[in-house]
């Protein structure tokens, strides 16, 4: 047994002085977690209390006004979307969010301070610069990470919405204009590719879907339009369509005095004629920008019925999107869209409403934060709107409870219309008669002489018949007698249904059931 040192000898006062420093090295890391854990303690208890006081306060407040907002945004949804669209809102986060950085940084380093790191040994001095650093950098990262998230929120809402004032809904309803066109140098979405009007119901955002061709002809405009001026006898100008209207307005802007989007007002206009509807917004969405999006959101799930074509033939990289159910990228999402070979341009229509009813259906809350700021830009580079800022955060709401329904469609295309010579008031009738039945009334009969009926009439039950098996006949044929088996529903241009007796997706009450 080693004998013991006598008191004061050189080991116990180096036993004694190890001590100390473990306790100064255990106090200065306490110092620093009291910083992370309640800004402001550690100068409450070692430093300027002044300054402690007034973190303290400062983080308490933070966390009942944090506390609220959660709690109000739980029961009340439109707090959180004004939160997020609001652009003077969103300005004054960003700014307390820096300014919230800078001070806990400085908290922190004068927590390392407070601890005195000079009197400690030299691990355990490189050991405190360390955990500061790492504490510092984290939360200050964080909070200036998401300043910056919120600066590009703010900026996707700036770049992408207008700021006119916001319409009233119609009749309970919200009418969006939806035009879909190439984009190129000197032509930002001339002559639409795509015309759908979202009718959105102001309450439950249940939506019915209705296209209108881009070959249509000899239709009236709305009443007492700059249009209407100039076609009282409807559009029947030589060789023209109603995706030409963009181009002729722009042709005589001077007929739209002050207007910023002529072609797209003469295209409203248009749309108003044709369906009855008072279109309150409208949006105009470069189909290449769009490629740009379905990535951002990691591709879109959609059911392929035949080959599609992407690409020209002449092209290395041309190929065929497989039949079954695939996740596509951008580039093939917007072929499988807009494809033309071996179909028409209605199985085309009935394709681009499966791609908007899949994009509102997969694309959840969860998927737009993950991928929001690559979203944000894909997005202020494909649509142009007049959507003001102030109603976004009502159709965020409107889209979300849109999700968890059913989306009707109506298309305006033979064999139910003419499309050369539409009958208006048949139109009319059909566009009532699918918002009728989206809000759960019995549509008004429809009163049509049956010489002006389509020579081929689509089928008179809903869109979702033709693909489902037909029902057990009731006849008097005794058990045994063999009956004749459902043939397969026809497919088109990647579509069910044909030219002759309508496209499924053009006319449902469940587009998700038909696509």
């Amino acid at each position: 047994m080693p004998p013991v040192p006598p008191p004061g000898s050189h080991q116990t006062r180096f036993t004694t002085l190890d001590r100390a420093q473990r306790v100064r090295f255990r106090r200065a890391v306490t110092l620093m977690l009291m910083t992370l854990v309640l800004p402001g303690s550690a100068q409450l208890v070692s430093g300027n209390r002044r300054v402690g006081l007034l973190a303290v306060r400062t983080w308490l407040v933070l966390l009942a006004l944090g506390a609220t907002a959660l709690v109000t945004s739980y029961f009340w949804h439109g707090v959180a979307f004004w939160a997020g669209t609001d652009t003077t809102f969103l300005l004054v986060l960003r700014v307390a969010l820096i300014g919230l950085a800078v001070a806990w940084a400085y908290l922190f380093v004068d927590a390392w301070r407070l601890g005195q790191p000079l009197t400690l040994q030299r691990q355990h001095r490189l050991a405190i610069v360390g955990v500061n650093g790492l504490l510092c950098f984290s939360v200050a990262g964080a909070l200036l990470f998401g300043a910056h998230m919120v600066g590009v929120q703010r900026q996707f809402i700036v770049s992408m919405f207008g700021d006119g004032a916001a319409v009233d809904a119609h009749q309970g309803r919200y009418n969006v204009l939806l035009m879909g066109g190439d984009s190129g140098a000197g032509r930002w979405g001339l002559r639409p590719d795509s015309m759908t009007v979202a009718s959105i119901d102001a309450e439950t955002g249940k939506t019915v879907l209705i296209s209108l061709p881009r070959n249509m002809q000899n239709f009236p405009f709305a009443e007492g339009s700059v249009m209407d001026e100039q076609f009282p006898n409807g559009f029947d100008a030589e060789g023209q369509y109603l995706n030409g209207l963009a181009t002729w307005a722009l042709d005589h802007a001077e007929l739209f005095e002050g207007s910023k989007n002529p072609g797209v007002d003469a295209t409203v206009m248009g749309v108003e004629g044709i369906t009855g509807l008072e279109v309150n917004y409208w949006a105009m969405v470069n189909l290449e920008g769009f490629k740009d999006l379905v990535d951002a959101v990691g591709g879109v799930e959609l059911n392929v019925r035949q080959p599609i074509p992407v690409g020209l033939p002449h092209e290395k990289t041309f190929h065929y999107i497989e039949p079954g159910v695939r996740t596509l990228g951008g580039h093939d999402t917007l072929w499988f869209a807009r494809a033309r070979e071996g179909s028409d341009d209605y199985s085309r229509m009935a394709r681009q409403k499966c791609v908007m009813g899949a994009m509102l259906q997969q694309v959840s809350p969860q998927v737009a934060l993950t991928n929001f700021e690559e979203i944000a830009g894909a997005s202020s580079a494909m649509v142009s709107t007049d959507i003001p800022r102030g109603e976004v955060d009502r159709f965020v709401d409107l889209a979300l409870k849109a999700r968890n329904q059913k989306i009707a469609t109506l298309s305006l295309v033979p064999p139910m219309i003419n499309t050369a010579n539409p009958d208006i008031e048949l139109v009319q009738q059909k566009v009532a008669a699918a918002i009728a039945r989206a809000e759960g009334q019995k549509p008004v009969v429809e009163t049509v002489e049956a010489a002006d009926a389509p020579a081929v009439e689509a089928p008179a039950a809903d869109a979702d018949d033709s693909v489902a098996p037909a029902a057990p006949a009731t006849s008097s044929a005794p058990p045994s007698a063999p009956t004749t088996p459902t043939p397969p529903p026809a497919v088109t241009g990647g579509s069910l249904g044909s030219l002759s007796t309508g496209y499924a997706a053009n006319q449902s009450e469940d587009l998700g059931a038909v696509c």
